[in-house]
């Protein structure tokens, strides 16, 4: 039987399948693929929290209907996507390292020329669905810098384990970090 554990998300009760990523190491597993009221939902209070800021990034892929359902809360017209791999028509953009904890191997992040002339000189918020050891957020705060964005604010639906202590970041709800 495999292991839940709930998590109330702004009066939204949701149940995560807790799944082992490492020897004595397990997750609560949040994944907003295919949850358009629960993204919908999110994205409600999470544009709420970044209100001010002139653009959205994030790193595809779960955030992606994340960062469309802020942008459009906000009416933004367009989000930039740090995309994992590089596309043909990335010929001028840019690109930074990154680790996370639920991908084994260390990752690029690419940005699209496009992108980094919409985060130049603006007020950016980084925009994910769960932020854990802050290594995707990393390559992003990298991506931001590097196109001359300015980071406004840093947003989260959930906040895993020791993320949740961290000053810099916001989220909506926080979930543990099993160790045994």
């Amino acid at each position: 039987m495999e292991k839940e554990y709930t998590v109330d998300i702004c009066g939204v009760k949701v149940e995560l399948p807790v799944l082992a990523i490492a020897e004595g190491l397990s997750i609560a597993f949040f994944n907003l693929h295919g949850a358009q009221a629960l993204t919908e939902h999110c994205a409600k209070h999470l544009a709420k929290i970044v209100k001010g800021a002139e653009v959205i990034i994030t790193a595809e892929s779960k955030g992606l209907q994340l960062a469309h359902c802020v942008a459009r809360e906000l009416g933004q017209e367009y989000y930039a996507v740090a995309r994992k791999s590089k596309k043909l028509y990335m010929k001028d953009g840019i690109e930074a390292s990154v680790k996370s904890i639920t991908t084994k191997d260390d990752q690029k992040l690419y940005l699209s020329g496009h992108d980094v002339n919409l985060l130049k000189g603006k007020k950016v918020a980084i925009i994910d669905d769960v932020i854990s050891t802050g290594g995707s957020l990393s390559g992003l705060e990298k991506i931001v810098e590097m196109a001359g964005g300015k980071i406004f604010c840093k947003a989260f639906v959930l906040a895993e384990g020791g993320a949740a202590d961290r000053k810099d970041v916001k989220y909506l709800a926080k979930i543990p970090v099993f160790t045994y």
